[in-house]
Order: C-alpha cells, then structure tokens, then sequence
C-alpha cells in the first residue's frame, strides 16, 4: 500500500492513499496485503444477495455429492475480494475503471482458505485525450495461502498525474 501524510495545516496531516501515474513502473509487481481467510457467512451471504442459486455455494448435502465434496466458495466473491485488495495500490485515486479483461478462474477456493492477491504493471500510456491522467494496465492474480493461483485477470485503470487528484484538490 503506498501511504503519504499531506499537509493541511500547521501539525496537521491528512493520509492520502494510492498511486498517482508517475508512481507506475511496467514491469513492477505489488504484493496486496493483507490477506483474508473466506468465511461460510462470506460466501452464503454473497451468493444469496447477489441471486446465485447454484446449491454448490450454500447448500452442503448437495455439494458433498459434486466432485468437490463440499460447498464452492462463488467465483464473482472471489473475484470481488480479490479486486478489493489491489486498491490501495492499483486504483486509490483512480479516475475510472476502463475494462476488465481475460478473467480466468484455473482453482476452487472453499471457506476456510486464506487468499492473497498479487498486481504485475504490464503497460502504462499518458492519457492522448486527458493531459493531467494516464492509462495504467496490471494483471492481477490471487493466490491461496498455500501458493495455488486460483484466479488472474487484466484490468485497465485511468490514474491522475501527480498534483490533479481528487484528494490534492484544495478542500478536500
């Protein structure tokens, strides 16, 4: 996570979280911590409200029949999770999310794991129509506890240049 303490006043400092574009180097890799150990409530919970009724999710009888023998932890609770731990680092000041591409699910995750995400730079561009933002490209993978990859995904961000952030905007 990269933190600053931004004067405000005289002994008076505000954090300031995330990366401007300048901070991004293409080859660079940010470990996202912490991590966090999946709960049954998590996954019930997601994929109740998000209407997921797959029974492979919440209901055990029926997952002690498939393959896995016990409840799946949802994929898009995964992915979620996963996306949230690269935000302090990836797109704290970020202007917008420009696209999200090649999500590939290659492990199950089941409650009780502990996962850990990881973002490599693969590009970054000054903005052609935005003179004060950049395009910044990272592939983002999560991991369990135990080193299996179980998920990655690119993901294009639109990062201000230092000094033209929301939270370097007097006021704020």
């Amino acid at each position: 996570m990269v933190a600053e303490m931004k004067p405000v006043g005289p002994r008076r400092y505000r954090e300031s979280w995330g990366r401007y574009f300048e901070d991004f180097t293409v080859g660079d890799t940010y470990e996202h911590r912490p991590g966090r150990t999946i709960t049954e409530a998590d996954n019930i919970w997601f994929t109740l409200l998000t209407m997921n009724t797959h029974p492979l999710h919440f209901d055990n009888a029926y997952a002690a029949k498939s393959e896995f023998g016990k409840p799946l932890v949802n994929s898009a609770f995964t992915l979620a999770v996963v996306a949230g731990m690269s935000v302090s680092d990836i797109s704290q000041k970020a202007i917008a999310n420009l696209g999200w591409n090649d999500i590939r699910l290659t492990a199950p995750v089941f409650c009780g794991d502990t996962i850990y995400a990881e973002s490599e730079v693969l590009e970054k561009r000054e903005s052609k129509s935005r003179p004060t933002q950049g395009i910044v490209k990272v592939r983002t993978i999560g991991k369990k506890a135990d080193g299996t990859v179980f998920m990655s995904y690119e993901r294009t961000v639109l990062v201000p240049k230092r000094g033209h952030a929301v939270d370097d905007q007097a006021g704020y």
